[in-house]
């Protein structure tokens, strides 16, 4: 039977780059009948609602979130300000599409998770690589039982310097700000996604902070391994400290996945689409005149072709409003999901930290005692 759509009044809360994008996406869906932002930066949000014909701007989420159009919200503001907005919309009572992570901080974000789960409300965490059809194409086969029994996956991200030097420019606290915590943690969504059926029980990491140390307290890369309750290991590295020079405009992703019965490589480098100019394009996260070589598509959300955004960010932001207004299941990641990414993110950090393993899972009250 044909299902009925049910009319979508969207609130935006932060009109960044994601915001413009999902807001994009969505005034072209069928279902939305009414879109508000809310944006501290008032020209951007001024901006920002004309591109996407928005009906309703503001600076304050709690006004936004207030008006009766609204049926369901986007938070999308900066890594380190989403437990205001979204503890605001649990209190509304709407299904929320949240920016990962939850929060920066572990406390925090088991506090979010808890009123989410009392408020018995749908919210799903932007982990946008599980709308990549590689990497669903991957999920397939070790869901299947392809590969037999996962007993060790590998993965390696690279990242030139300009995110790294972006968040840490926005951030008050920078101990809160880490390659594992703000970018590691796609890599580390997707295998856990593939690993969902194994416990973590132990971590060990090691990090480096010989670029960003000096200039913004921060840390270069992770390297590490998450041992599971059967045996099974996931060794994992990220550095977000490459020269700017380095062609991926984001993220340059390998991974492998050994099983009993098989292995599957992936390659998520875009090195198959290369380009070369003689002067600035406004590719990628951060446009730098010094950037003329580009590895084309990886620029995690996807790409602008002809005056829209193509790939994952929109495909799961339509699979996401399908979700809100008819009811449809998705692969997006549940809060549940996303708390553990950032616990197991920062117990591979506080292992760098100590220099010696961290048993899982870790508790919020031993971040803050290690802090």
């Amino acid at each position: 039977m044909r299902r009925q759509a049910k009319g979508v009044g969207l609130a935006i809360v932060g009109a960044g780059r994601v915001g413009l994008f999902r807001g994009e996406v969505a005034a072209r869906h069928p279902a939305v009948q009414w879109i508000g932002i809310a944006e501290k930066n008032h020209n951007r949000g001024l901006d920002v609602a004309e591109k996407i014909g928005a009906d309703f701007v503001t600076q304050d989420h709690r006004e936004l979130l207030k008006r009766p159009e609204v049926t369901c919200a986007i938070i999308a503001t900066d890594e380190h300000l989403h437990v205001e907005p979204i503890l605001a919309a649990v209190e509304r009572g709407v299904p929320m599409l949240i920016e990962k992570p939850l929060a920066t901080d572990l406390a925090q974000s088991a506090r979010v998770l808890e009123a989410i789960t009392d408020a018995k409300l749908d919210a799903v965490v932007g982990y946008t690589q599980r709308f990549r059809r590689k990497w669903l194409g991957a999920k397939e086969k070790v869901r299947s039982g392809a590969l037999g029994d996962v007993t060790l996956v590998t993965s390696r991200a690279f990242m030139n310097r300009l995110v790294a030097i972006d968040n840490y420019k926005r951030t008050d606290d920078p101990k809160t700000i880490s390659p594992m915590v703000i970018s590691g943690t796609h890599a580390l969504d997707i295998v856990m996604w593939y690993m969902e059926a194994k416990t973590p029980v132990e971590c060990y990491a090691r990090s480096i902070d010989k670029v960003l140390g000096p200039l913004y307290q921060g840390i270069d890369a992770t390297a590490g391994m998450i041992m599971f309750s059967d045996g099974s290991v996931y060794h994992l590295n990220i550095s977000w400290a490459l020269p700017v020079t380095w062609p991926g405009a984001v993220y340059s992703l390998e991974i492998g996945i050994n099983g009993t019965d098989g292995v599957l490589t992936i390659d998520d480098t875009h090195r198959d689409m290369v380009l070369a100019v003689s002067a600035p394009q406004n590719e990628g996260y951060a446009p730098d005149e010094r950037r003329l070589v580009d590895f084309m598509g990886s620029y995690p959300p996807g790409d602008m072709a002809l005056g829209e955004l193509r790939g994952p960010m929109r495909e799961e932001t339509d699979s996401w409003l399908n979700r809100v207004a008819l009811g449809l299941p998705t692969q997006a990641a549940t809060a549940a999901e996303a708390h553990n990414r950032l616990m197991l993110t920062k117990a591979l950090d506080l292992s760098a930290k100590r220099k010696q393993p961290v048993k899982l899972p870790l508790e919020p009250g031993e971040e803050r005692a290690a802090a």
